[in-house]
């Protein structure tokens, strides 16, 4: 049987990942600039030869899979009505979907906000709000507002089913490119995201690869095109509940820490664990996706230190605070800086222990205790990863340090007690990308779940346990 190629066209670099169907194994990686601002064909050639190199000759594939998050990736705004409710809900939908949600809305969009979208350019707009039934001015007057927007970007509209049509019409009218779908909350705390997450990514393969000059790419692939963040949620879901054929691991958080954004990955209900807790907002989904587009080793690697102060990196890192400074003023300004030396490898890796912990922080849920008429009680918002006893690694930063140096920055992932409210993982096994193959295995378990959970069980590097 022929080999599979995966694609993945990052906005960096583009990997190429070859797999033996037959013997269910990893042939080999490899990777190249992403040539975006050219043809972004050179780039997978260039990623292919090194592959072909790799393992001694050119190979014939049966069939080729592609995930991109080139160009900024798949960049979205969503609206809603109430913040903890029906905008929520349409962030989530968002992020599962794989996008980069560069603002969520609630209640009446003002005409500051339109000229903030205007501004933003997004690649989809999703509009919701309202539960089925419930309130339909909000959607409507919102729709009015996104139709005068003069920018081109279409429209998913997933809110009240009163209203859709109102507004599809309004929106039309202005010449909108609309597409309709079930409202993402059709009743009161009722999650229902998928219909949109899968609306999205039709977007995503009809007008998005073309307008990211990906449609000459698109040509080469057999199958579906999707968002990397997509693939890598694909990848983790799978890993995490396993096959008919296969167990999975079980509950399991992942961290991405990236140049520009920090990934986080939880599959898990997060259901409360402590007696007596009642839940506050949203039900969380099961297989859940948040982004932390302020933290980043280097386009974002301020927004570490603003987060965790210079003080606190100065101190994991055993330079002093000036020294520290500098260089983050280096590879700020050039992002191409590699760690080649002492300083820089310490100073790096107390950037990624941040951006870990505070990553994890934020994507975790927190507890808190109150008295009512009844008594104590406790209050739970978000998830409840204490129990999660795996966290799997990925990201350039953290997949080439040493075993040591990788479960050092683990750990900050882990609760302390100076937190006390947080509901991270207690004690964790940790699990490392190596190969950087997840993007590629979502890939590959739309159409061979069995062969790509195989790989991931194999590839995916134990280095014990988080200190």
């Amino acid at each position: 049987m022929k080999p599979i190629l995966m694609i993945d066209f990052g906005s960096t670099n583009t990997k190429v990942t070859a797999v033996d169907l037959e013997e269910g194994k990893l042939l080999g990686t490899a990777a190249s600039y992403t040539t975006i601002q050219t043809d972004i064909n050179d780039g997978l050639e260039n990623a292919l030869k090194k592959l072909h190199e790799k393992l001694g000759g050119e190979l014939d594939y049966a069939a080729k899979y592609a995930c991109s998050s080139a160009a900024g990736g798949l960049r979205m705004i969503a609206s809603g009505l109430v913040p903890e409710l029906t905008a929520e809900a349409a962030r989530q939908a968002a992020l599962g979907a794989g996008a980069k949600v560069m603002k969520t809305y609630s209640y009446e969009l003002t005409d500051d906000d339109a000229e903030e979208i205007a501004a933003i350019k997004p690649d989809i707009f999703l509009l919701t709000g309202g539960t089925d039934g419930g309130n339909k001015d909000n959607i409507i007057q919102n729709a009015q507002v996104v139709a005068g927007i003069d920018a081109d970007f279409p429209v998913l509209i997933a809110g009240n089913r009163a209203a859709v049509r109102t507004c599809q019409k309004i929106l039309e009218e202005s010449g909108k490119q609309v597409m309709i779908t079930e409202n993402v909350m059709p009743r009161f705390n009722e999650l229902n995201i998928e219909p949109a997450q899968s609306k999205i990514r039709e977007l995503f393969l009809d007008r998005i690869i073309k307008a990211k000059g990906l449609s000459q790419a698109s040509q080469l692939i057999s199958g579906i095109m999707m968002p990397t963040p997509a693939a890598v949620l694909a990848a983790m879901e799978l890993l995490s509940k396993g096959t008919e054929e296969q167990k999975g691991l079980g509950e399991l958080v992942a961290v991405d820490v990236g140049g520009a954004t920090t990934d986080l990955y939880s599959m898990t209900d997060g259901a409360p664990d402590r007696a007596g807790t009642v839940l506050k907002g949203l039900p969380e989904p099961f297989a859940k996706r948040t982004v932390e587009g302020d933290i980043g080793m280097r386009y974002s690697a301020a927004g570490i230190v603003e987060a965790a102060g210079m003080k606190r990196i100065s101190l994991l890192s055993g330079l002093d605070e000036d020294r520290c400074w500098e260089l983050l003023d280096l590879i700020t300004e050039d992002t191409s800086t590699m760690p080649d030396t002492d300083e820089l490898k310490a100073f790096d890796k107390a950037l990624a222990s941040m951006a870990v912990k505070t990553g994890l922080t934020r994507h975790a849920g927190t507890v808190e205790k109150v008295y009512t008429p009844m008594g104590e009680a406790w209050v739970q918002s978000g998830k409840d990863l204490s129990r999660v006893d795996k966290i799997i690694i990925t990201g350039g930063s953290l997949i080439h340090g040493e075993p040591e140096d990788v479960r050092d920055i683990a750990s900050h992932a882990l609760y302390n007690l100076a937190e006390a409210a947080s509901l991270k993982p207690r004690n964790a096994d940790v699990l490392v990308d190596k190969e950087y193959i997840l993007s590629a295995m979502g890939l590959l378990s739309q159409y061979e779940p069995d062969i790509a959970l195989k790989i991931m069980k194999k590839e995916l590097i134990s280095y014990g346990t988080a200190q």
